[in-house]
């Protein structure tokens, strides 16, 4: 190869690299929720119930941030985990935790019932809202946050694990994406970031 062709491949190839980092950082900075199409991509209607058999929609937390995790009652440690460190951002923010609105949003309504998921709330936050359905509901609002969630096959039918996201969305009023917040972010973290946009 000659060293003018070299250097035109070496160019384009220079060029390929810019623009799939460009693209990554335009992803990155959308997911975030830095762009108004990066709100756009995370959130949206849902019709659910809540632990106390009410039926809610999205337009019942318009008026608060929230705090979206999804999950189920029978998870053996993330979900806990999970919720335990939400409760402790909470506590955390004193008096600012009431405008703060705690969304627990089931991927096993088979077996998060209304009552169940009552029981579940009295070991979390009081702010805190456990909400279930039917399983196209679930499968609605999971789409509409982006969630994973997939049964898993066991030999026992009643005693099976959901594999599932276990993200943490950080929402607006009114519903927009603000943030997410990986499995591994600590109470001291979350705290400090609610008390950046409260």
């Amino acid at each position: 190869m000659s060293k003018q062709n070299f250097l035109l491949v070496l160019g384009a190839l220079a060029l390929m690299f810019a623009g799939a980092l460009g693209g990554g950082f335009w992803v990155a900075e959308n997911w975030r929720g830095g762009g108004s199409r990066g709100s756009d991509l995370v959130g949206g209607p849902f019709s659910l119930v809540d632990h106390v058999g009410r039926a809610v929609t999205e337009a019942d937390y318009t008026d608060r941030h929230t705090l979206v995790y999804f999950g189920y009652t029978y998870c053996p440690d993330a979900c806990p985990l999970g919720l335990l460190t939400i409760t402790e951002a909470l506590e955390q923010l004193g008096e600012k935790a009431g405008r703060v609105k705690p969304l627990f949003i089931t991927v096993d309504p088979e077996r998060d019932t209304v009552e169940v998921m009552a029981a579940h709330h009295e070991h979390f936050h009081s702010a805190f809202s456990f909400l279930t359905g039917t399983a196209r509901q679930i499968a609605d609002v999971a789409r509409a946050y982006r969630v994973y969630y997939q049964k898993s096959e066991t030999e026992d039918a009643a005693d099976y694990l959901v594999d599932h996201s276990t993200v943490t969305y950080l929402m607006a009023p009114g519903g927009g994406f603000l943030r997410h917040f990986g499995h591994a972010v600590t109470a001291d973290e979350l705290a400090a970031a609610l008390k950046e946009v409260l």
